[in-house]
Order: C-alpha cells, then sequence, then structure tokens
C-alpha cells in the first residue's frame, strides 16, 4: 500500500497549520538540499510545548519571534521538547527556553552527547581534529588529505547552524514509557535508536499521532553511522531493533516527521526502511567476496560523487553495515600491514542468498540528516 500525505504542501515559515485539536505544524529553513525541518507545537491550559527548534541561525530566531508574536494566541511556551541532539532539532534551545524561562525536556543521553560535543571553542582535540579521527579514516581506507578537506569544509560551513550549539544547562528526563499529559491528552514517549543514542518520539493514541522526528522518515533514510568518538559501535543494530519496536504503531496512525510531509502508513514505511538495509547489507556482503575496505564499498552503497561531509556520512554508514554484517557472523575484518581494515565475506550460504543483479540501485544519497 502507498503511502499517503493528507496535507499536500508545507506551511510557509512564520505560520503554523493545525493538524489536530491542540496540535500544531510549522516549518524553519535549512540550507542545502532538505531546504526545511517540521517543528511542532502542543497546546496545554496555561501554554505550548515545542517539539524541536530548529537550527541555531538568526533567521530561525527571527521566525521564532514572529511565531510566538501572532501563533500562540498570547500564550507563552512552557516547555521545549527535543527528540534529538542534532543541530536542526536543538539549534534554538537555548533561544527559546532562555525567552520564557521554561524547561527542556529530552532523553539523558541525547542531552549529554549535545553537551559533550559543543567544545565553544575551535582550539584542542575534537572528533574531527584528534588521533582517534586520524585512525579511524586511516583504517577505512581514506587517504591522509581527506581529514583535512573534511576540517576544511566543517569550517566553512559553520556559519550554516551545523556546528553544535550551547544548550541549556539543565533538563527534564524522559524515558522511553514515560507519558507527558498536554492538553488533557496523554503522550507516550517512545525512544528509538540507531541514528542517535536515545532518540525521543511521542505517541498519542487518542489523536492517532506519532511525533517521529527522524526516526521514521517518509521519502529519505535517516543517516545511521559509525563515528570516530565510538569506533566499534553497531548502530544499524540498534536501528534495526528499533524500526522493529515501532512495527506495533496502529495502522491508522498520522506520521509527523522532521522531514518530508505528514503520512499515513507507518508500518509499511518501517518494512520499506529494514528491507532497504537487508538489502545494502547483502550487496555488501556480496562485494567482500574479496577484502574490501569500506571507501571500497562506498560505490556499492550511493551512486554519485560525495563531497567531503558526504563522504564522512557515507563512509559512516558503509562502517555501520560492515559492523552489523560482522555481528552476524557473515563477514569478517581484518587489520592489514598498511594499517587498513578489509572486510570478507565467511557466509557460505551466501551463494545461495546473493542477488548481484536484482538489488535496488545505489542511493543518492546520503542525505544530511
Amino acid at each position: 500500500m502507498a503511502l499517503k500525505y493528507p496535507y499536500p504542501e508545507h506551511p510557509e515559515p512564520g505560520t503554523t497549520v493545525e493538524l489536530a485539536a491542540g496540535v500544531r505544524w510549522l516549518t524553519m529553513p535549512m540550507p542545502g538540499s532538505l531546504s526545511h525541518i517540521n517543528l511542532y507545537l502542543l497546546e496545554d491550559t496555561e501554554g505550548w510545548y515545542v517539539v524541536d527548534t530548529g537550527l541555531g541561525l538568526d533567521n530561525v530566531a527571527e521566525l521564532w519571534l514572529e511565531v510566538f508574536a501572532k501563533e500562540l494566541g498570547g500564550k507563552p511556551v512552557i516547555g521545549v521538547i527535543c527528540t534529538h541532539m542534532h543541530p536542526d532539532h536543538i539549534g534554538q534551545a537555548s533561544l527559546i527556553t532562555e525567552h520564557f524561562k521554561c524547561r527542556l525536556f529530552m532523553s539523558r543521553a541525547e542531552y549529554y552527547q549535545a553537551r559533550a560535543f559543543f567544545s565553544g571553542t575551535t582550539s584542542g582535540p575534537t572528533h574531527q581534529h584528534s588521533w582517534q579521527a586520524e585512525q579511524f579514516y586511516a583504517r577505512a581506507g581514506m587517504p591522509p588529505e581527506y581529514l583535512e578537506e573534511m576540517r576544511a569544509t566543517f569550517a566553512a560551513r559553520r556559519g550554516e547552524g551545523m556546528s553544535m550549539p550551547d544548550m541549556p544547562m539543565g533538563y527534564e528526563r524522559l524515558r522511553d514509557g514515560d507519558t507527558m499529559t498536554i492538553g488533557g491528552r496523554d503522550w507516550r514517549v517512545r525512544v528509538g535508536s540507531g541514528h542517535s543514542p536515545e532518540h525521543v518520539c511521542l505517541y498519542c493514541g487518542s489523536l492517532g499521532i506519532l511525533i517521529s522526528g527522524d526516526q521514521i522518515l517518509p521519502v529519505i533514510t535517516s543517516n545511521v553511522s559509525v563515528h570516530p568518538t565510538e569506533p566499534d559501535a553497531n548502530p544499524l543494530l540498534d536501528w534495526m531493533d528499533s524500526l522493529d519496536d515501532f512495527l506495533n504503531t496502529p495502522e491508522d496512525t498520522l506520521v509527523l516527521p522532521a522531514h518530508n510531509l505528514p503520512f499515513y502508513g507507518v508500518r509499511e514505511r518501517l518494512a520499506e526502511l529494514m528491507e532497504h538495509h537487508e538489502d545494502r547489507m547483502l550487496a555488501v556482503e556480496e562485494a567482500c567476496a574479496e577484502p574490501k575496505t569500506a571507501a571500497e564499498l562506498l560505490p556499492v552503497m550511493f551512486a554519485r560523487k560525495l563531497d567531503p561531509r558526504q563522504m564522512m556520512m557515507a563512509l559512516g554508514e558503509a562502517i555501520a553495515h560492515t559492523h552489523l554484517l560482522m555481528h552476524r557472523n557473515r563477514l569478517k575484518r581484518e587489520l592489514g600491514e598498511d594499517g587498513v581494515y578489509r572486510f570478507l565475506s565467511i557466509d557460505p550460504s551466501i551463494e545461495r542468498r546473493g542477488r548481484p543483479d536484482k538489488h535496488d540501485a545505489p542511493s543518492d544519497g546520503p542525505m544530511m540528516v
């Protein structure tokens, strides 16, 4: 069954659209191909909860002030809920909580990872300026100059709001299974993982609405990557488990994602996402009939030429797929004398399972989400 989109277009920046009683939808601009992020407002008796905040850019701050003045019916914001720690979701958290002296709600891992990734300075080691990063990319098969290219790209894009912002000094912890009662309705916290450590979604059974953040997107696939900060992580295992957990979401649920349009068809989309990653893993497994580096696996997964930032995300995704295959005992990894990891297929059933001429075409991505 195809996904259904009840709303043909996004709200104009600075305006909101009512989706259900006490639930409003707005967008904030983003640079690049995504162009926007969806944000949501939940009305309580005393004020509004903001769900995600947009990038930490001046034009986004100005649009928020416009929304405060024109779209809240004279009520204040009484809480900010951030689904996860990526800059497009937390960029204005400090501005809004300071403006209204209201609380921030996040899961513990997301809040503290955001605090850890904010350095406040360009000096000292970061995840891009460290021996760990140098070793990570060298072991992936990247040339030494790649790290310098990536650093230059990130420095040039710092003004686009994609660096980690400063965070409010305190927060209220959200746990899986918690309930927030807002406007007389219960919103249950559902936590996923893989795209980020403890991604919060909000489900309201009485309204039939799931605010999914980046956990479930209708068109693009969220980036699931291994990073130098945790080089042996297995985020794709967490991601696949999380998608499976969300399969019990009622079929008639209206999903409110962070990108693209709200949609119906949550179970179909979850099945598509899981099948997509299974197909990519099978293609990687086939490609590793002869030893391959992570860099050599990029054409298996991605079709177009990648700039340094896209290359970082693409490598992270390729490595994530190899790590889950290692967990399933279908690949082994060996460190060569040249300091590079190579992956080799070891499951003899690949001859039966393989379908080299029937894979989905490599993605045009990865998307910056």
